[in-house]
């Protein structure tokens, strides 16, 4: 049967909603602090009850909805939550950053705008389509990233890479290939200052997900006299 909203709210629907909404935001939002995000259990939990709130309090305003006789207003209460999913999408945004060539925060802003939709659901009623997102939700992002852990994918990395003289740059192109790590861009300059040349570089890879060692050959470089300084830096979601 289909749920509909009910213009004579009552406290107990009202807590209810708040419960089940504050439950949500917290099962979703665990897994983002637990991967250390900057929007993680309290960004989501707040998130998802202000989703939440919106919705009940459209459903308070149903009543008022429509054009009393005599009047040019319309009350649309649905503008309500259509401007909430509109600021989400600025948060969303500011959570998605760039690193020269590497984009991270994808997930996180996903599950922002997820854990609003979810909020609106439970909000205006619909609690059986808002625990089925939520559990569809947690199966993406708990259940399949078990799967995705165990999958070997195509990634790329940053390497910098500072050195003397001693050392020339057609040494560190062969260590790359001997580590299988293809060259996807390089920039080389010299520091009149220090007397080193600074070589950055964009390698692919293929690794499990979370796997961020520094490969073995880059290790050895790494020891190598003539190198001061080498940096090895992985993607993150």
């Amino acid at each position: 049967m289909l749920e509909t909203m009910d213009p004579h709210l009552e406290w107990p629907d009202i807590a209810l909603r708040l419960g089940l909404t504050v439950i949500i935001g917290v099962l979703i939002g665990y897994d983002r602090s637990e991967q250390g995000k900057a929007a993680g259990m309290r960004t989501t939990l707040l998130v998802c009850l202000a989703a939440s709130v919106a919705m009940i309090e459209v459903n308070l305003l149903l009543p008022t909805a429509g054009r009393p006789e005599h009047s040019f207003v319309l009350n649309d209460v649905m503008r309500l939550p259509l401007g909430v999913l509109t600021g989400v999408g600025f948060i969303g945004a500011g959570a998605i950053m760039r690193r020269d060539n590497i984009v991270v925060g994808i997930t996180t802003a996903a599950t922002l705008w997820l854990v609003t939709v979810i909020g609106l659901c439970i909000g205006g009623g619909q609690i059986g389509l808002g625990l089925a997102a939520t559990g569809i939700g947690l199966l993406g992002l708990w259940g399949l990233k078990w799967v995705d852990s165990r999958l070997v994918h195509k990634n790329h990395a940053q390497l910098s890479i500072a050195f003397s003289r001693d050392l020339g740059e057609r040494e560190i192109l062969d260590t790359l290939d001997r580590a299988n790590l293809p060259l996807l861009g390089r920039h080389l300059q010299f520091d009149n200052a220090t007397g080193l040349s600074k070589m950055s570089l964009r390698v692919a890879l293929r690794r499990r997900e979370g796997e961020t060692d520094m490969p073995e050959a880059l290790r050895r470089l790494a020891e190598n006299e003539a190198v001061r300084r080498l940096t090895w830096r992985m993607p993150d979601d």
